[in-house]
């Protein structure tokens, strides 16, 4: 399943040729400041798997768990297109907000439960972590 997106203003395009290793719906508090909205839903794929177009500008954040986080955006508009977290090497996170098509995606976990807004309603079928999920 290829997946493609880019930017707001078009300045960045990517392209993964792999299928996603997962999809999450994060909870995290820099996820949600970074997209504006309650959570933000995440799509992991293989890095190597991924061609950019366009210069991708990175600012350096601490998550939750304390972890540095490299949060890479559109110098331009803004958007956030990946997240690169070391403790996670040769993946690349898309914020699935960026993809053009998103109607093959589907949650498969729910991350960061513990910063969940109070009024939101969990679907409680797809699986919930307080934080990050057990590494496999």
């Amino acid at each position: 399943m290829a997946l493609n997106g880019g930017c707001l203003c078009g300045t960045i395009r990517y392209e993964s040729s792999a299928d996603p290793l997962f999809t999450a719906v994060c909870h995290c508090t820099n996820c949600q400041r970074q997209a504006g909205a309650a959570f933000s839903i995440i799509v992991g794929v293989p890095s190597e798997s991924v061609s950019i177009t366009g210069t991708l500008k990175t600012f350096d954040d601490r998550g939750d768990s304390g972890g540095i986080v490299h949060r890479q955006f559109c110098p331009e508009c803004g958007s956030p297109i990946f997240s690169l977290i070391p403790d996670m090497p040769g993946v690349n996170i898309i914020k699935a907000g960026t993809l053009d098509d998103v109607s093959g995606l589907a949650p498969q976990m729910q991350v960061w439960c513990q910063s969940a807004h109070p009024w939101l309603t969990l679907d409680p079928n797809i699986p919930q972590f307080a934080q990050n999920p057990p590494a496999a």
